[in-house]
């Protein structure tokens, strides 16, 4: 009778932690096998890294699901229907900015900045990427929507352009936590463009007059 295999002996959600931070620092190409097995779990040899994770691959798509349950749960501001749409925009600007220029883990977003660069054969792995960035563009789009919808914001509006506007000052505070602005700064940098919205909500109330 074959003998069974050795039983794992590490913490399986601690390594998936751990590669996080690995994929996040260095990005999804960047981060090799052998920076993986060397540095998650104490270090751990490749049959008990393919029988715990699959691949490379399987084990990034893991760490992406664990991301967005904890620090992605930053823009579920946005999905709060309780919340009024400037509110719930502001929430999660701040609460971004605030957590992607905290020290206990790489500066950015995961999502934004782990396949900025990618091979041609990982391409993939981008697009994988892109439809989860997606979601958050989508719901800054049904927050201006509402917001239009309530007469918060002009019906003349263009929707997609603003929402979209929004998004891309989402995805822009990535690129500057990485690059070593403050949390304050994007702080400030969020109190303008949302000056920005009640500038309009402003301008609304006089030609409604």
């Amino acid at each position: 009778m074959a003998q069974m295999g050795r039983p794992r002996t590490f913490d399986r959600n601690q390594a998936i932690e751990q590669a996080m931070l690995l994929f996040w620092e260095y990005g999804y190409d960047s981060t090799s096998l052998s920076l993986l097995k060397s540095n998650i779990a104490g270090g751990i040899k490749a049959p008990s890294f393919y029988a715990a994770f699959g691949s490379k691959e399987a084990l990034f798509r893991e760490v992406i699901e664990h991301y967005i349950a904890t620090h992605g749960q930053v823009t579920q501001s946005l999905c709060d229907e309780n919340l009024a749409p400037r509110e719930a925009i502001e929430r999660t600007l701040r609460q971004s900015a605030k957590m992607q220029t905290e020290s206990s883990h790489p500066k950015g977003c995961l999502l934004v900045l782990s396949t900025a660069t990618c091979s041609p054969e990982n391409i993939h792995i981008q697009q994988y990427l892109t439809q989860h960035r997606l979601k958050t563009r989508e719901r800054f789009t049904q927050c201006v929507q509402r917001a239009v919808d309530a007469g918060e914001l002009a019906v003349d509006t263009d929707v997609c352009a603003y929402a979209t506007s929004l998004y891309c000052f989402l995805l822009g505070l990535s690129v500057q936590a990485r690059d070593g602005v403050s949390g304050t700064v994007l702080n400030h940098a969020v109190t303008e463009i949302m000056r920005g919205w009640d500038a309009r909500t402003n301008m609304k109330s006089k030609d409604s007059k």
